[in-house]
């Protein structure tokens, strides 16, 4: 029975430490410069307390700083954990304090963790006829779950808060009794805590061997009954078992009082709150917890949002001031809803004709897979009002299929409605292969948050969470884990499916109307309606086409690279003097700096061995020819193994075709990415990298392969803003400019450059677009930082323009907290700011580098939008299959490959209007290599 007493117990740090990395990558700062974020994420979730919950007493508790008594018996206990950021350690005073005047207690004892305290306190207020609840995300705590003490687990960033009891903890666990949770911790360990646990078992393992045996100490009577390397393992690691169990087990008898006199709700301090809310200039919390509304004056010199200032909205605050609104913890089973299921052929064409009469709604596929080119649908959905929608099962049967999907030609082809989705692309290319081609006016909730917040997720059930309060259904409890259990979505009853469906739309429906307001306040309507948008039909079609692969050149260069393996591996045992595992670290890293003795510089790794990664290789390399042999060595196994061999198993048995997929929302620079086949990462510095290109043909010998590359677009950018006289006559002189900034670095004439000269220029000019440093450009080029320094500071020199630029950039960001390309994409910056020089080093190097790399992929992006829409126009043949870095390739039919010359070329120079010419490299061949 429920009591109505109730004591919400909190572990600070786990609140602390789950606010403070929540916004790792986009901390809130002040004017002061201040990283808040730890501060206002704790508060934030302990106001959600207090307003959703009727609890009647409550304590926040803190572990102890002093020794306890875990690393008494194990010093290893915690030992591998960094140090607190700093960060941290100046939030934890102000939220202490902020404890303090909400007038909580705060208990904390010398030589206990937070979890033994609330252990204890917990056990002590169930026997006097508490319900107790735990406030903490830590499994650890699984251990306590009983009748009359629960786990209430926050939500991510605040939402809401999930309630576990004994049946959600041995449901988790798959145990009989939570107490089991404690061996399941001995035996698996934990790398959070350094408990070791035994070596070789995991959770799973774990999990099964409780469930077998009992207990930790059931498990050793049993090692008998073992075989293999885990009998080894716990015959040798016995005692490590038992301590391991020791260090998971929470205290239950801490020597503190529980007076539940002290830990009844009281009113807060609103005085000491207003203070302190002043001076972090938390205005929206001041005004939310208080109901006080206050200018914030102090003199700025950061990156401010309107959760702590009054300067101009911007998307972050945006969003967060809408998620400290939003009614937490909705979900299927909370939220009221209406979605119908439209089976018979009367529901179909009641549901059309309501569609037709719609302006716009969003929509949905459900499929048998996530690669749109090999999978069938399943069913579609929509909606056009906030909690009701509609499911369309498709047939099993292709035929029947297309013939029902065929009905909705009408609405989905239909030029005067606009379709809204989440990554709409997968939609659009799904239903192409079924013969409808989206005509309406898109949108994207997806692309919309990618704009607002680049540096964040942008799958639904992370913006549904943290937009709407809402936790959609979980696809996993549909079709299961991945594995040879899971189930297809043909399998899952239709009534379920529905419901999955549906919501899905609803979802989408209502991300769309919060995204499109903080669009237009950021001023990122324009980027998104004439870039973004126009682009998923782009990127679709070049995917549906997809590219022909030589498979038997493949094989060919399969077998010359397993050769050549095997010859240079033979030559690094011939240095070594000994036969090894090269693909061991350990054992290649003894062999180098134990047994060769070769004089070591870098960092250990985590796990106290010395690094034999490509940057210690690299450095080794000029006098040591066995690391030489060692970088050919991995550059022809990785070859190989990830693209050679990989390459035909990508090949779409429907079409014979390679189908790469290409993302708009996941490089924060604006950048595209591909994957299956990750066409980026294809190596094109070495001659063997370069022949993985020569698997990429024409379709059939009617076609020639065109590919069209920006030629230095990144440095015309960079002439272009920082309107640098010198690298702008070069360019229009049509010099090359690695030679003319030789010439001007080294004060040489022109003619006398020589290749080295033209190296070290070349390397400062691409690296300067990095924001690279004297040491970084001394590691490149191999000189001294001396030099380095000396070649940076003569190029600042010739090219004032280009340091003013950089200069800019960074006072820019400063002053606003993000920076922007050319057509205003924004790159938000909230460590600019920060007192940790490392970290600010590289906002700062990101805030050099994004106004020039992602002008360079608007400027890709427009070409691509213009030169499908003449394709369209012209209707011709030829088709637009990859895009890689600064480079297009297209299949072309010959007859019209004059005509394609003329037409990428004008295009690609005419996509942004800049005050330096735009160059661009085009070439012809039967194989993507002999093109490029």
């Amino acid at each position: 029975m429920e009591s109505e007493k109730k004591l919400y117990l909190i572990d600070a740090f786990a609140l602390i430490f789950r606010a403070y990395f929540a916004f790792a990558k986009n901390p809130l700062i002040n004017s002061k410069g201040q990283n808040v974020s730890a501060i206002s994420g704790f508060v934030n979730t302990l106001n959600l307390l207090l307003k959703k919950t009727n609890s009647t007493h409550i304590a926040v508790c803190f572990d102890s700083f002093e020794i306890t008594t875990r690393e008494v018996a194990y010093p290893e206990y915690k030992a591998n954990r960094d140090e607190a950021p700093e960060d941290i350690k100046f939030s934890i005073p102000y939220i202490k304090e902020i404890v303090k005047a909400f007038n909580i207690p705060i208990i904390e004892k010398g030589g206990y963790e937070a979890d033994d305290i609330i252990g204890t306190l917990a056990k002590k207020a169930k026997k006097a006829g508490y319900d107790v609840y735990m406030v903490t995300m830590d499994k650890d705590y699984g251990q306590l779950v009983e009748e009359g003490i629960y786990m209430y687990r926050p939500s991510f960033l605040g939402t809401g808060f999930d309630t576990l009891s004994v049946d959600d903890i041995l449901k988790k666990w798959e145990i009989e009794n939570p107490l089991q949770v404690i061996d399941i911790l001995g035996l698996m360990g934990d790398s959070v805590d350094n408990i070791p646990g035994v070596p070789g078992v995991g959770e799973k393992t774990a999990k099964k061997l409780i469930q077998q045996y009992g207990s930790v100490e059931g498990v050793l009577e049993n090692i008998d009954k073992m075989k293999g390397k885990m009998q080894e393992n716990f015959i040798n690691f016995k005692e490590q078992a038992i301590m391991s169990k020791f260090l998971a087990t929470i205290i239950l008898d801490v020597p503190v009082e529980f007076d539940e006199e002290k830990l009844i709700i009281d009113e807060p301090d609103r005085e000491k709150l207003s203070e302190i809310f002043r001076e972090l200039e938390f205005r929206k919390l001041a005004k939310d917890i208080l109901g006080e509304s206050y200018e914030v004056n102090a003199e700025r010199n950061g990156a401010q949002f309107d959760l702590f200032g009054n300067t101009e909205s911007s998307a972050v605050n945006a969003i967060q001031s809408q998620s400290e609104k939003i009614e937490a913890g909705k979900n299927i089973t909370n939220t009221p809803h209406h979605y119908q299921l439209c089976e018979t052929e009367d529901e179909i064409k009641i549901l059309i004709a309501d569609l037709l009469q719609q302006k716009e709604f969003s929509f949905d596929t459900e499929t048998t897979g996530i690669d749109a080119n090999d999978a069938e649908l399943v069913g579609l959905s929509f909606s056009w009002k906030i909690g009701e929608g509609y499911y369309v099962p498709v047939p099993t049967d292709q035929s029947k299929a297309k013939a029902l999907v065929d009905l909705f030609k009408p609405v989905l082809e239909n030029n005067a409605i606009t379709l809204i989705g989440q990554n709409i692309k997968y939609d659009y290319l799904m239903m192409k292969w079924y013969g409808i081609e989206l005509k309406g006016k898109l949108q994207d909730s997806m692309l919309a948050h990618y704009l607002l917040e680049p540096e964040l997720r942008h799958n639904m059930d992370f913006l549904a969470e943290n937009y709407l309060g809402y936790s959609p259904v979980s696809i996993t409890t549909l079709i299961g884990k991945k594995g040879k259990n899971q189930l297809s979505m043909r399998d899952v009853p239709i009534e379920k499916v529905t419901e999955y469906a549906v919501e899905d739309a609803d979802i989408t429906l209502q991300l769309h109307q919060q995204f499109q307001p903080l669009l237009k306040t950021e001023k990122l309507e324009k980027l998104y309606k004439e870039v973004e948008i126009p682009l998923i039909q782009v990127l679709a079609d070049m995917e549906y086409e997809g590219v022909n692969l030589d498979v038997d050149f493949l094989n060919d260069f399969s077998k010359e690279l397993e050769i050549e393996v095997e010859s240079t591996g033979k030559e690094i045992f011939e240095l070594a003097g000994v036969r090894f595992n090269i693909d061991s670290p350990k054992q290649l890293s003894d062999v180098l700096f134990v047994k060769l003795k070769i004089p070591y510089e870098g960092k250990k790794t985590k796990t106290g061995q010395l690094s034999t990664g490509e940057d210690i290789l690299s450095r080794l390399e000029n006098d040591y020819p066995i690391a030489s042999l060692l970088l050919n060595y991995r550059e022809l196994g990785k070859l190989k193994s990830t693209y050679v061999d990989s390459l035909p198993q990508l090949i779409n048995p429907k079409t014979n075709r390679i189908h790469t997929n290409f993302s708009q929302a996941v490089a924060s620079s604006g950048r595209l990415s591909s994957n299956n086949p990750n066409l980026q990462n294809i190596p094109i510095r070495t001659e063997r990298g370069q022949q993985v290109r020569k698997a990429f043909i024409a379709r059939d010998e009617n076609h020639i392969l065109l590919s069209a590359d920006y030629s230095q677009i990144e440095l015309r950018i960079i002439a272009a803003l920082s309107n640098d006289t010198g690298m702008i006559e070069a360019f229009k002189q049509g010099m090359d400019i690695h030679s003319a900034t030789a010439a001007r670095v080294f004060g040489v004439d022109a003619n006398t450059v020589t290749r080295e000269m033209r190296s070290k220029a070349k390397a400062v000019n691409f690296g300067i677009a990095y924001g690279q440093t004297a040491f970084g450009l001394s590691q490149n080029l191999k000189i001294s930082r001396t030099e380095a320094k000396e070649i940076i500071d003569n190029y600042t020199a010739q090219f004032p323009g280009v340091q003013q630029l950089m200069e800019s950039n960074i006072e820019f960001a400063r002053k606003h907290g993000y920076v922007e390309t050319i057509l205003g994409r924004k790159r938000y910056l909230r460590d600019i700011n920060s007192a940790n020089n490392t970290v600010r080093s590289q906002a700062e190097r990101i805030a050099i580098n994004s106004p020039i790399q992602g002008s360079a992929a608007d400027m890709i992006k427009i070409a691509m939008i213009n030169i499908h829409e003449a394709l369209k126009k012209e209707k011709l043949k030829s088709k637009m299959t990859l895009q890689v870095h600064d480079e297009l390739v297209f299949d072309v039919f010959k007859p019209e490959l004059e005509q394609m010359k003329q037409l990428v070329q004008e295009k690609m120079v005419n996509a942004l209007t800049l005050n330096v010419p735009i160059e661009v490299e085009v070439g012809t061949g039967i194989n993507w290599l002999e093109a490029h």
